[in-house]
């Protein structure tokens, strides 16, 4: 039950149609009886500079969650950036501090390497492509270069983003060998779509999987459908893979703690959520 004294989570991105996280936080609010809501906010690129403070005056604003095509952008709005936001180049968490001032922090790449690992998949001195060099794209490469990754391909239709991150890894983790320009996924341990591509009807791949080796393990951030075409072609070819919301559902533990509400488990989550496609 929405009441006048529920604390709102702003959810801002657009399009908001793909949008999965107010089926996991939303059950897991009610099942503990916490008098908290996390709302979809529809609100383009052109418009976000403008909007975002206007949301942070609302007098029930608890924090906001940030999602395409906004993550790069919160960086310049916040007045604190985590380090891990830093390396990254981008946010996914806002949050009022006591002193008023806009906190953010970044919990992609966080999610995404605890399901990997959860799932078996050693990180530590393999060699990973990553393609899409946005806000997911580059916090799920920082989180993977923390994770003790010996090589890390970057690729993404804008060369300038690749280069741009490359320099924040390597600026970070001065031993880790960092290449940019090619999405041949041939020859990694782990291959991961971190791009949109999937989200649309008769998109095309993000890369050409006859040359992913069957014994990597694939990733994908997509939301759009449980087993996209990108996940359906790599289990085809006999890939262990990780779908779109596994990343969801490692990194709200995360999520609640820095907004305050605890720390359950993922399987907690799992446990409430009430997810559809």
């Amino acid at each position: 039950m929405i009441r006048g004294t529920t604390r709102l989570i702003a959810h801002i991105g657009y399009p908001t149609t793909t949008f999965k996280a107010p089926m996991i936080y939303n059950p897991w609010f009610q099942a503990n009886g916490i008098d908290a809501v996390v709302v979809p906010m529809g609100c383009k690129a052109e418009d976000f500079a403008a909007f975002l403070p206007l949301v942070f005056r609302l007098s029930n604003i608890h924090g906001a969650l940030i999602t395409m095509p906004h993550k790069g952008a919160t960086i310049g709005l916040a007045d604190r950036v985590s380090v891990t936001a830093r390396i990254a180049g981008a946010a996914n968490a806002l949050r009022l501090a006591d002193d008023g001032a806009l906190e953010a922090d970044m919990f992609d790449g966080e999610g995404f390497v605890l399901g990997v690992l959860a799932k078996g998949q050693r990180l530590d001195g393999i060699g990973a492509l990553v393609v899409g060099a946005g806000g997911v794209g580059s916090a799920i490469a920082a989180s993977l270069a923390k994770a003790g990754v010996a090589r890390l391909a970057l690729y993404d239709p804008n060369p300038a983003a690749a280069q741009a991150l490359a320099e924040r890894l390597t600026g970070a983790y001065p031993a880790l060998r960092v290449q940019t320009g090619s999405k041949d996924p041939a020859g990694f341990d782990l291959v991961v779509n971190a791009s949109p591509l999937g989200m649309n009807a008769g998109d095309p791949l993000p890369m050409d999987v006859s040359r992913i080796d069957p014994a990597a393990f694939v990733g994908e951030v997509v939301m759009k459908s449980e087993m996209t075409p990108f996940l359906a072609a790599a289990a085809e070819r006999g890939c262990r893979y990780q779908v779109g919301t596994d990343m969801l559902f490692e990194q709200i533990p995360a999520y609640l703690d820095f907004f305050g509400f605890g720390r359950p488990t993922a399987d907690d989550l799992r446990r409430t959520a009430a997810i559809s496609y």
